[in-house]
């Protein structure tokens, strides 16, 4: 099993209101939607990173920018656009740090240019595959 933890102060930032808004009952309801397939995502991706439903896979631009493994999974399976979860493992070898959350990203050019790790992120996150 792996910690999930939440990277970037913006992403930290995020989750943190959203599960705020769900426990005070003030969540629209495609905040809790998108609530219930983070923590879907996330319970499927601390089991088991290479959970065939998250088709899991490596991000090669965003791997040679920051020099280690970043990685992206769905939010869902077989739906157009869905959205993504981007990560890396660690700091801890039981760690996987959840760097951004995007729509689907292929259809923009420079796709990639908002999934950016923290300070804390670039220097202790390992490269495992």
């Amino acid at each position: 099993m792996f910690n999930m933890r939440m990277g970037i102060p913006e992403m930290k930032n995020f989750w943190e209101a959203l599960e705020t808004k769900i426990k005070d009952h003030t969540a629209k309801k495609n905040e809790i939607a998108l609530s219930k397939k983070l923590v879907s995502c996330f319970k499927k991706l601390s089991s088991d990173p290479k959970y065939p439903g998250l088709c899991t896979h490596d991000i090669e631009a965003l791997t040679k920018r920051y020099g280690k493994k970043v990685w992206e999974s769905y939010l869902e399976n077989n739906k157009p656009a869905v959205g993504r979860i981007f990560w890396v493992y660690g700091p801890n070898k039981s760690d996987i740090t959840i760097i951004g959350l995007e729509p689907h990203p292929n259809d923009k050019k420079d796709a990639y240019r908002k999934i950016t790790l923290s300070a804390t992120d670039k220097s202790n996150v390992k490269n495992n595959e």
